[in-house]
This record gives structure tokens, sequence and C-alpha cells, in this order.
């Protein structure tokens, strides 16, 4: 992967190391950022796989000892990527209000609840409203190709 200067220095907090968290704090990680990740299951952490560097806390992310810990207050970046919608919601407030946080983002499944807290001050991705609009404009521009 290419390397960016302006990468250089950045922390990031990962939170959840299911496919999608372990794959973004390997990503994270191969740019050179300096990534550290909350889990709370240990075995959890093996998706990591065995040439893993940084630094890991094990605890629930929405406990602040845990953030604290993992370093929130010095965190550039702050993904809430557990497989709980609110239990990121939850993350992601407090990281942007009580730890300042520059940039909060938080995966949310539910396509309503993501809509519904769109405006709170972090970036929500919610894959499975992308997985809707991408198949519905796919669907919808095969069947413009066809001739009646």
């Amino acid at each position: 992967m290419r390397r960016t200067s302006h990468d250089a220095g950045m922390k990031a907090i990962v939170i959840g190391c299911g496919r999608v968290g372990a794959s973004l704090a390997k990503t994270l990680a191969d740019e050179g950022w300096e990534v550290t990740v909350i889990e709370l299951l240990e075995e959890n952490l093996s998706r990591l796989g065995p040439d893993w560097r940084h630094p890991l806390v094990l605890g629930h992310g929405m406990d602040a000892k845990v953030l604290e810990e993992a370093g929130a207050a010095a965190a550039d970046v702050l993904i809430a990527a557990t497989d709980g919608d609110n239990t990121n919601l939850v993350i992601a407030q407090v990281a942007t209000q009580r730890y300042g946080v520059a940039h909060v983002g938080a995966r949310i499944q539910d396509p309503a609840r993501a809509e519904a807290y769109s405006d709170r001050g972090f970036h929500i991705v919610s894959p499975v409203k992308m997985a809707i609009e991408g198949l519905a404009e796919w669907a919808l521009a095969a069947g413009a190709g066809r001739t009646a």
C-alpha cells in the first residue's frame, strides 16, 4: 500500500475486531498509522494476525476507563465497528463529546437509525443502506437497458 506523508503520526482507535474492525485496523497500520484496537473478546484479536505489533485493549468500548487506556483523548480518528448499532452510536457520541476526537466514524447497520443519527457530528457508514442503494441502482440500470 501507498504511504503518504500526511499519514505519519496519525493515531487511530478501532473498536471491535470482527471482520470489519480487523480489516480497518490492518489497513490503517499498513499505511503507517499508530492503531489501537479495543475488543471485548480476546479470541477475536486473532483476526489481526500473528504480526500485529500495535496496542490492544481488552474491554468494552463504552467503558470510559477502556477508552482512556486506549488513548481516546489523543486520538485523531476513532472508528466504532462493533456488531451493535446502539453500542457504536454511544461510543461515537462519547468520543465526540467527551474526548473531543476530531474524526469519529460509526458502522450502523439499520438504515433508519443511520439516518436519524446522521447529524450528530460524526461520520456514519451503513452497509445495509449502501447495499440497498447499490443493488437498486444496478437493477434500475439493467431495466433501463432493456428494450420493449
